[in-house]
């Protein structure tokens, strides 16, 4: 078909307030498409070879907490608001979120010239039963090439004593092998997981850590478009030592001081294989309500300023 025919008039200006976000999703549904083709891209790495990536995925698994808030991100205005100051800080790269996110994004003009990640298996939801299996509910590989984003997020929690993991390393295998034909990056994030109770826990000691990282580089056909996506723990050199895939450290739930975390986020970001950072709730929902500063501290640590003689 020919692109004037699929895209029909000229580019449409970036809806200017949430209310005609709605209004386009109403009446012009193909204008995402349109967002999504005529978006300014970007390679994945610039000549640092370093990655700040704002995230926003827990939602759709109906993660909303923040500390002790348990609905804080239920509010997608308030959400916005805080992802298009994050994006539009100086040294941020990009974004990674699902289709609903991403697409909002899109429509107000917030990832031109970005990195835009879409996540992909979000059916083990917060609680659920069935959440180690974690069905492949967003993105898939053809739809991220179609979207023309640069990669894929699935998320591999591995729990020996659910049989759901089984069925989530399956699919996850196939997702890496799907995005690697398509010259696509596959971003594994994965835990050594087991249930307490109703409740699935991650093991975040250097051991688990450092299996997890074993069964994760080695799912697919290829490892060549593989990137992990590993939370920050004690003894990082030795869990760095685990893989030569590049890494990207996770900001998980903020439990500890902002000072402590960012701390522990500069000592690991100094190993070699460390490549930046993905972050989500630690900086969109910072204890003081700040997220342009925030996101600054973090961009800081990504990219030191050169020392000054």
């Amino acid at each position: 078909m020919p692109e004037a025919a699929r895209f029909p008039g000229p580019p449409r200006p970036p809806a200017r307030d949430y209310a005609e976000v709605t209004e386009v999703r109403a009446r012009r549904p193909q204008a995402v498409a349109e967002a999504a083709r005529r978006r300014r891209r970007r390679p994945l790495l610039g000549p640092d070879g370093r990655l700040m990536i704002i995230a926003a995925d827990h939602p759709a698994r109906g993660a909303l907490g923040v500390r002790d808030r348990p609905m804080a991100m239920g509010s997608r205005r308030e959400l916005l608001d805080r992802l298009r100051a994050a994006l539009a800080r100086p040294g941020v790269d990009g974004f990674l979120g699902t289709p609903d996110l991403v697409e909002d994004l899109l429509l107000l003009g917030a990832l031109e010239g970005k990195v835009v990640l879409g996540s992909m298996n979000r059916g083990g939801l917060q609680g659920a039963a069935f959440e180690l299996d974690d069905r492949f509910t967003g993105y898939d590989a053809p739809s991220l090439a179609a979207a023309g984003l640069e990669g894929g997020k699935l998320l591999a929690r591995i729990a020996l004593d659910d049989a759901g993991s089984l069925a989530t390393l399956t699919a996850a295998a196939d997702a890496v092998s799907a995005l690697a034909e398509r010259g696509l990056m596959a971003m594994v994030e994965p835990f050594w997981s087991r249930r307490e109770g109703s409740r699935v826990r991650n093991d975040l000691d250097p051991d688990s850590v450092i299996r997890s990282v074993a069964v994760a580089q080695g799912l697919g056909r290829t490892s060549a478009h593989t990137w992990l996506k590993l939370p920050v723990v004690e003894e990082m050199e030795r869990v760095m030592d685990a893989t030569t895939l590049p890494t990207l450290l996770l900001g998980g739930d903020p439990t500890s001081s902002p000072e402590e975390v960012f701390a522990s986020w500069r000592t690991a970001l100094a190993l070699p294989a460390v490549r930046g950072l993905v972050v989500g709730r630690t900086l969109l929902y910072p204890a003081d309500d700040d997220v342009e500063a925030a996101v600054d501290t973090a961009v800081s640590l990504v990219r030191p300023a050169p020392a000054t003689r």
